[in-house]
């Protein structure tokens, strides 16, 4: 299997999928208790949700880089996050679009939705064989994520300081992670 694979892995049911992100604590305790992001969360920049538990320790540290030191779990309308990928402008240009860079540039420029593919990680941030999905999202699609597709939020931070002891300790925390299955749009 080529580093090109591409393949979304996350907890979902029938009606929910799982993302992931990483805030300070003002932030994530004021998401934790109002069950969606508040006032002192920015609806003015670009914010990154990963369906990937794995890639987000990879990106927070494992909860120790600062204004990253809470984790959030997300569950968030199956349907929303599918019209969001579905509409979701590629973050990097590449030849093989089969565009122009211009028209690419447009694209980016009038999109809400950006998807960017990086290498999974394992529970050491070693890259594995295939890339995992990070939806960016901005303007009406953060609103919208703000305002509708969320369903729940729970503070895991407990729960990642927790296995990453144990990891730091070399012990195997396989049977500990999140139960992520293979996400067919």
């Amino acid at each position: 299997m080529s580093t090109n694979y591409k393949e979304i892995r996350a907890v979902y049911n029938d009606k929910t999928i799982r993302v992931y992100q990483a805030y300070n604590a003002q932030i994530a305790n004021e998401a934790v208790a109002i069950g969606t992001f508040g006032s002192h969360f920015s609806l003015n920049r670009m914010s990154w949700i990963k369906p990937s538990f794995l890639w987000m320790m990879y990106r927070c540290g494992w909860c120790e880089k600062e204004n990253q030191e809470h984790v959030l779990a997300i569950d968030i309308k199956r349907d929303c996050f599918d019209r969001a990928v579905k509409s979701a402008v590629i973050s990097t240009y590449h030849e093989e679009l089969g565009i122009s860079k211009n028209e690419w540039q447009k694209l980016i420029k009038e999109s809400d939705v950006r998807v960017q593919w990086d290498p999974e990680k394992d529970v050491n941030g070693n890259n594995l064989s295939y890339r995992s999905l990070q939806l960016g999202l901005r303007g009406q699609a953060l609103y919208e994520y703000v305002n509708d597709w969320i369903v729940g939020l729970t503070d895991i931070t407990d729960y990642v300081k927790e296995l990453n002891t144990y990891r730091l300790e070399q012990k195997d925390i396989t049977d500990l992670l999140p139960k992520e299955k293979v996400y067919l749009l």
